[in-house]
């Protein structure tokens, strides 16, 4: 049986303690003493414990909120950032609605205003001047929506695409965003001079309809504006000619890759020759040794058999390195005959543009002396001009759309076409859903002929580390990113050394800002 426990008083440790804590030695004074200090020492240790625990405890409390704060910051840039392009989103697809109306009201209604003005005011027939104006004034309301939102549209790219530059501060994507970013503020401010000119007319049309004795004035107010932002388009299109014109200039000087390739095929020709002869020979060595009668015949025979069968994977590797470099020579000829012929189309299309915009700004020019001088009435030559000008640009919109119009047609019908290598293309759609899908001028082409090209030049430009791009011959990559310096980007375009851009293309994290800037470079002059 086990001995009985006995409980200890909780009184008498706390005495035993109280006691341990005493001298055993010294005078009653001491232990007054000691009594009389303690208090106070434990006092003391205590507050600062409890100030101690409490700060713990606070900061504990203020971590959570601190972090909460934090991603209710983070939450709420990303909460604003996806605001803003949300309604940038619904902007642009807004101004997309409108565009077909737009191209209505600028290549049919404006024209046939001009023509039923000009004949009410050799006819002197009020009621078919009172109807032109006001058909004038639903004509240049409808362009006033489409610019101001088109102006809106760009003025929100603009900013985006300046913050994403300054977040990419060099390399593709800099560039990318850069350009992108002068090239919509630019429209922005073009966009907000046609706002101004359209609200001119509008005035112009609604002093015609209320008989204004200052209708002149606003006919002549409306013709400068015209003038001056047709100018400023006609301007700028000429710039993107010269551009358009320079960047081919620069392709072509490349040369044909088959000739400037001759050499460096003819030494991989040359080398698989020599591997399919030592081949040829060593098979001739095996059949010597196999038909040899004598001492170590096994041991030449094997000997032969791995010398044959080694120059065998010789002569393989080196006529796969050759059919590898043809292929490539190739697929560089096709991406520079096809970077050339979209600087040719731009060229062609910009010039028209340029003629277009430079007659308008002629009619305008040609309205304003008109009214000035009070011959608005009786001279034609200005609302000819207005109509020779809208009829050109109309012929360039007309060309963009259907040719927008059969890429989406092609990207649902046929989209094993331009499908990425190695991966399995998306069903093909019906003609009739292909039809449906061309339709939606909304939408942009994602899987389109440039965007194969693009990824063809990036492939023949890579790195080795970058997959696919391994086997790539020196000569082969160095010609492909001559043609990425000639396509405007080079490392003074991404603000990088030489030595870094290089390293940008060897990087598998880059690929996809690469391929999205050589495919926005291939588009633009």
């Amino acid at each position: 049986m086990s001995p009985p426990i006995h409980r200890t008083s909780t009184r008498q440790s706390a005495a035993v303690l109280t006691s341990a804590r005493q001298p055993r030695g010294g005078s009653r004074t001491g232990s007054a003493s000691a009594r009389s200090t303690e208090p106070p020492f434990l006092g003391m240790q205590s507050r600062a414990g409890n100030r101690a625990t409490a700060e713990a405890v606070q900061r504990a409390r203020d971590a959570p909120r601190g972090r909460a704060a934090e991603n209710g910051d983070a939450s709420a840039g990303a909460e604003k950032k996806n605001y803003r392009d949300r309604i940038a989103g619904l902007l642009d697809r807004f101004k997309k609605n409108l565009e077909p109306i737009d191209t209505f009201i600028k290549g049919f209604q404006t024209p046939t205003n001009a023509a039923v003005t000009q004949q009410a005011a050799v006819a002197a027939n009020e009621g078919l001047k009172h109807s032109a104006a006001a058909s004038g004034t639903s004509a240049a309301a409808g362009n006033l929506l489409t610019e101001a939102a088109g102006t809106a549209v760009s003025g929100m790219d603009a900013y985006k695409n300046m913050k994403d530059a300054k977040k990419h501060e060099t390399g593709a994507a800099h560039h990318t965003a850069k350009k992108k970013a002068k090239t919509k503020g630019v429209d922005t401010v073009v966009g907000a001079a046609g706002s101004g000119s359209y609200s001119a007319a509008i005035a112009k049309e609604v002093t015609k309809i209320q008989k204004a004795a200052d209708a002149a004035v606003a006919s002549e107010a409306s013709g400068v504006a015209s003038a001056s932002v047709g100018a400023i388009k006609g301007m700028r299109s000429a710039l993107r000619v010269g551009g358009a014109a320079r960047k081919y200039k620069q392709v072509k000087k490349l040369g044909d890759p088959h000739l400037v390739h001759a050499g460096s095929l003819a030494r991989l020709n040359e080398s698989r020759e020599q591997a399919d002869w030592a081949a040829a020979e060593a098979y001739v060595a095996l059949d010597a040794y196999w038909n040899h009668e004598g001492q170590g015949r096994l041991e030449l025979v094997s000997e032969a058999i791995d010398a044959a069968w080694e120059a065998m994977g010789e002569a393989r590797d080196a006529a796969e390195s050759l059919r590898r470099a043809e292929r490539d020579v190739e697929k560089l000829r096709m991406v520079q005959e096809y970077a050339k012929k979209k600087q040719l189309a731009k060229m062609g299309k910009e010039t028209v543009g340029a003629g277009g915009e430079s007659t308008k700004a002629a009619a305008g020019v040609v309205t304003a002396v008109a009214a000035g001088t009070a011959g608005l009435a009786s001279n034609p030559v200005g609302w000819g001009l207005a109509g020779a000008g809208a009829g050109l640009v109309l012929g360039v919109t007309a060309y963009k759309a259907l040719r927008a119009a059969t890429k989406r047609y092609e990207e649902v019908h046929h989209p094993e076409r331009w499908a990425p290598e190695g991966e399995t293309p998306a069903e093909a759609a019906s003609r009739k859903e292909s039809l449906k899908h061309a339709l939606k001028f909304w939408k942009k082409v994602s899987k389109g002929e440039r965007q194969a090209m693009a990824r063809e030049i990036y492939a023949l430009a890579a790195g080795p580390g970058v997959s696919g791009s391994g086997s790539t011959t020196d000569e082969m990559r160095e010609s492909a990113r001559a043609l990425l310096v000639a396509l405007k980007c080079g490392p003074a375009k991404h603000e990088l050394e030489p030595e870094a851009w290089a390293e940008t293309l060897d990087d598998p994290a880059k690929s996809a800002d690469w391929i999205k800037e050589i495919a926005e470079q291939l588009a633009s002059g």
